[in-house]
């Protein structure tokens, strides 16, 4: 296990995913039995208009609750959010998210890029940055931002991924701070939760 310092209590987990994300998020769902003093929010590439039913998945696996995020949604603690298919998630402020419909980054709206971006301008040294299995090279840009504003990041271990390119990716930025086990991460998030 990784040894984390137990003082980094951040505001934000923001989670960034595509190909072969689904099952470590579950994983992590599964063992969150505390309480998070911080709220978790998930961008995963998600098919276009598809009638989502990635909340309720969810939902059927945690005793979190789990929100899609709509324009102006207010973001607290302790509570799981989804980005939706087909927008940019923005950051207004610590509280406040809007959706974007602006052009896609990466082949990909939601932008994992777009969402690390934004978030790291309003949470700065306050938030973790997470970026599990997928296909593309998106978040990794949004990664180094992260890095660059003090926030920390964490990537799955490659050799653990579905899809292991977005992460491999993501190593070679140079901008990791933790290459976690995908089962290791409720673990992690315990440690950084405020009790």
């Amino acid at each position: 296990m990784h040894n984390l310092k137990t003082t980094y209590h951040p505001e934000l987990l923001l989670i960034g995913g595509s190909a072969g994300s689904l099952n470590v998020i579950m994983e992590m769902l599964k063992e969150i039995d505390f309480y998070l003093s911080f709220a978790i929010v998930i961008v995963v590439h998600r098919k276009p208009y598809s009638t989502s039913v990635l909340p309720q998945l969810l939902q059927q696996i945690t005793e979190l609750e789990v929100i899609e995020i709509e324009d102006k949604i207010d973001i607290v603690s302790n509570k799981i959010y989804i980005a939706p298919s087909d927008y940019h998630l923005l950051f207004e402020n610590t509280k406040s998210v809007s959706l974007d419909s602006s052009e896609k980054m990466n082949y990909s709206r939601p932008s994992i890029d777009v969402t690390f971006r934004s978030a790291a301008e309003v949470f700065g040294s306050k938030m973790i940055a997470v970026l599990l299995s997928g296909a593309n090279a998106d978040g990794v840009e949004g990664l180094k931002y992260v890095k660059n504003n003090a926030g920390k990041v964490w990537i799955q271990n490659p050799d653990t991924a579905q899809v292991d390119y977005m992460p491999r990716m993501g190593i070679q930025s140079g901008a990791s701070d933790i290459i976690f086990y995908p089962e290791e991460l409720a673990q992690l998030l315990k440690k950084c939760s405020k009790l």
